[in-house]
């Protein structure tokens, strides 16, 4: 009877012996060292290191090979901010401040001479339009030199309020300050409540007139801009809104600047991030 061609088992239950020419099993070949054990003392190898708790798992990639969606932030983590109304940056409100800077490299103020004397001349003139008639009714037959009195009263009736306007102007500090990323201008005509606009932010800044006032208009692309800040000023905003299409202006006629220059300064800085004209 030939050899089976596979050990059989022991029938004393234990393994069976390797065939013939095969060597031990776990034993080391000739020339290679024995593996080492580790000693007693010795510190486990080190394990991978898991994610602490609170902390997003790792990303996996999608089937197909796109890129999974972000994941949420850990808690206490906040949230991304939302976009800006005008595509760049965070949206919060643009800065204001109680008065324009003076620390901008172009700075155009008030002109106290020239609108004093805007307002002069038009004083005179209703002085006089109401002054002739009741001088030629006092000076005929029949009329009363007393009707004379009624001049003065007129006439301070405009004077008030003129001065008024000018102690409102004087006091409000510039009215428009440009720089190389933007320009503050006032929020009301008569004081100096102002806000800041980044170049980027305004759609288009152009001159309109209306009666004596020759105005530089600012038009921010979000028509939202400027809401929020108070009765007054959405008073004074709608009142320039209907008159110059926008609640951001400052004069060129009344100010220490000429027209020119200021337009220049406005066309220099701007460099076409908005249009002009």
């Amino acid at each position: 009877m030939t050899q089976p061609p596979y050990p059989q088992p022991d029938p004393a239950g234990g393994p069976p012996p390797p065939p013939a020419g095969w060597p031990a099993p776990q034993q080391p070949g000739q020339g290679w060292p024995p593996p080492q054990q580790q000693g007693p003392g010795w510190p486990a190898p080190p394990q991978p290191a898991q994610p602490g708790q609170g902390w997003p798992a790792s990303q996996q990639p999608a089937p197909g090979g796109w890129a999974a969606p972000h994941q949420q932030p850990a808690p206490g983590w906040p949230a991304a901010p939302p976009a800006y109304p005008f595509g760049v940056g965070p949206a919060q409100p643009p800065p204001t401040a109680k008065r324009i800077p003076e620390d901008l490299p172009f700075v155009v103020r008030p002109s106290l001479r020239k609108r004093a004397l805007t307002l002069g001349l038009v004083t005179l003139v209703v002085g006089l339009v109401i002054a002739c008639p009741i001088g030629l009714a006092a000076s005929s037959e029949g009329g009363g030199l007393g009707l004379l009195f009624i001049i003065p009263v007129v006439l301070l009736f405009f004077v008030v309020p003129v001065g008024l306007q000018l102690w409102l102007v004087s006091s409000g500090g510039p009215v428009l300050a440009l720089g190389p990323a933007g320009l503050w201008i006032k929020t009301r005509p008569t004081r100096g409540q102002a806000i800041w606009l980044p170049w980027e932010a305004i759609d288009r800044i152009y001159l309109r007139r209306w009666a004596l006032e020759k105005m530089l208009c600012v038009k921010p692309r979000d028509p939202r801009v400027g809401s929020g800040l108070g009765a007054f000023t959405a008073l004074d905003s709608g009142m320039q809104q209907a008159f110059f299409g926008t609640g951001f202006t400052a004069t060129v006629n009344h100010a220490d600047r000429g027209e020119d220059e200021i337009m220049r300064a406005v066309v220099g800085y701007a460099a076409g991030r908005c249009r002009v004209g």
